[in-house]
């Protein structure tokens, strides 16, 4: 891969970076600021129920956070857009698409047929 093509990818991934972190940031403050006061069962049951959804979220968006930190040391050791299982170059447009992937898109179709037989 090409240096301006890395540089267009550690642009991107940095942009995506301080938007989830200042996301995840406000989201952690709500939720630590939100507390259960409703005596109605149901009101009570459905703030759990917003605040376990949050929790969900928010979990997701730091694994990506933690996807997009690996992604950028890629970057810098030069092993960004190289295929985890057989090596190749992950096509351009792949990674556009989803910057973080660590498989091509042969490997991954692999993959996901392997999980689709071992979890019948």
């Amino acid at each position: 891969m090409k240096k301006k093509e890395r540089e267009f990818f550690r642009k991107m991934l940095k942009r995506q970076l301080e938007e989830l972190t200042r996301k995840s940031d406000l989201a952690l403050a709500g939720l630590l600021d939100s507390t259960v006061h409703s005596a109605d069962p149901l009101d009570r049951a459905s703030e759990q129920f917003e605040r376990d959804l949050a929790l969900r979220m928010l979990d997701r968006d730091n694994k990506l956070i933690m996807k997009i930190k690996k992604a950028l040391k890629k970057i810098d050791d030069e092993s960004f857009g190289i295929c985890e299982g057989c090596g190749e170059e992950i096509d351009l447009e792949r990674l556009k698409l989803r910057p973080v992937t660590e498989l091509c898109i042969g490997c991954k179709t692999h993959q996901e047929k392997l999980e689709k037989l071992t979890c019948a």
